[in-house]
């Protein structure tokens, strides 16, 4: 099997309870089942992780850069602003798959229409909710073959 890192940055534990209106009902833990299902079914063995701790998911990013792990990446927040993630992103030679619920673009906040994982991504899914995981996958499966 393949080992996909599904990485969240933070907040996204807060799933289900954090504006529902925006992000959905699903919580985190249900999300994660999901991915593991999903990623089975592509032959993944799916590593899914939160954080509200910024190096934490630098080191996992760069964990992933010296394994060649693909990585669907939902930086939340961070997506927009850190340079460090941008960095570690760029390190990548597995494919990058940046994920996001909403679709950030179409976002009232102006912050949120700039993305520093853009350039490293072999595709970017947004504003399909929890199904946009699945679509991150799929996308993985396909770029692997």
């Amino acid at each position: 099997m393949t080992r996909v890192l599904v990485l969240n940055g933070p907040n996204l534990g807060r799933l289900g309870r954090r504006q529902p209106e925006i992000y959905g009902h699903t919580t985190l833990d249900e999300l994660a089942e999901l991915c593991r299902g999903w990623g089975a079914e592509h032959g993944f063995d799916v590593v899914f992780e939160q954080t509200n701790h910024e190096g934490v998911l630098l080191d996992r990013l760069n964990e992933a850069a010296d394994d060649a792990t693909p990585v669907v990446l939902n930086a939340a927040a961070w997506t927009h602003y850190s340079w460090a993630i941008f960095d570690a992103c760029a390190q990548l030679t597995a494919p990058l798959v940046e994920v996001h619920l909403s679709d950030p673009a179409q976002r009232p906040e102006e912050f949120r229409h700039t993305s520093v994982v853009t350039p490293h991504a072999a595709a970017v899914i947004a504003g399909h909710g929890v199904d946009g995981y699945r679509l991150a996958l799929e996308h993985l499966a396909a770029a692997l073959r």
